[in-house]
């Protein structure tokens, strides 16, 4: 039962934080600044593709990106980077760990910061691995 409940609070979440992209995508005014921390209930992974504008060197992005403020103001405070790579002729791929009700904040970082240098997608994602591992022993007989 536990397993089902923490399947549709995932499922939930991963709605929650859908809706909460496709509404704030027009907002304009400072997103409020929370200290809530990620925990087992509310986080979300998010992976971001910043890609990179390929008809400007590379030098003229990162001209703009310092001049708009994307490292200092991206990843925001108390937001965990996962992981942060480079792929070669795409750009960026980061994956964040955050509670949910910080994805606006994150949204509005990358919209002043980033937009102009990259295009930008994102994958709002929950961490399945403990139940896919479970599934997995249990089909094994382990």
């Amino acid at each position: 039962m536990s397993s089902n409940r923490r399947r549709v609070t995932m499922v939930t979440l991963l709605a929650s934080a859908l809706a909460l992209t496709s509404t704030t995508m027009a907002q304009t005014t400072s997103p409020p600044q929370s200290n809530a921390a990620p925990t087992a209930d509310n986080a979300v992974l998010l992976t971001v593709f910043f890609k990179h504008d390929q008809s400007r060197p590379l030098h003229e992005l990162n001209a703009q990106l310092e001049k708009q403020g994307f490292y200092k103001a991206f990843p925001p405070p108390g937001i965990e980077v996962v992981s942060w790579y480079v792929m070669m002729g795409i750009g960026q791929v980061i994956t964040l760990r955050l509670p949910a009700s910080r994805l606006r904040e994150v949204n509005r970082v990358i919209e002043d910061t980033a937009w102009g240098s990259y295009r930008t997608e994102f994958y709002p994602t929950y961490d399945y691995k403990a139940v896919g591992m479970a599934q997995h022993e249990k089909a094994a007989g382990n």
